[in-house]
């Protein structure tokens, strides 16, 4: 398989980033959430297919998780040309994380594709703060 392009236009960007004390419903090695809001834009000619993610975090404490699977949040969007796929999601987390996404998938041609989402931090507020 050839590498995969970034297609000039097609985009992601974070829109939303919110922080939840979770309390007891979360693990207490883990007890803060982060919810977050990203869309995927194509602004190319081309319909483009996303089959995938994968994200690397780095934790506080300097160790790094990489998660990556097929389907975005159970979907595989298909985005004809002006077209955006939006979706939240959500990582617990013991402390403050860095975070680096893409995006992968195929253009109408079959051709691989990617695009990768800024990087940003989920950082846990400090105490008095409003969450």
């Amino acid at each position: 398989m050839s590498a995969s392009l970034a297609l000039p236009g097609l985009t992601a960007r974070l829109d939303k980033l919110v922080y939840h004390h979770g309390g007891k419903c979360l693990p207490p090695d883990q007890p803060h959430a982060f919810v977050y809001f990203v869309t995927i834009q194509n602004a190319t000619e081309h319909t483009v297919t996303l089959l995938g993610r994968k994200w690397v975090l780095t934790h506080a404490d300097g160790s790094r998780q990489v998660i990556e699977g097929d389907k975005i949040v159970g979907e595989t969007p298909v985005l004809a040309p002006g077209e955006s796929f939006s979706y939240n999601s959500y990582h617990v987390a013991g402390g403050d994380v860095a975070a680096q996404g893409s995006f992968h998938g195929v253009d109408e041609a079959r051709r691989p594709v990617h695009v990768v989402l800024p990087p940003f931090v989920m950082r846990i507020p400090s105490a008095g703060a409003d969450r």
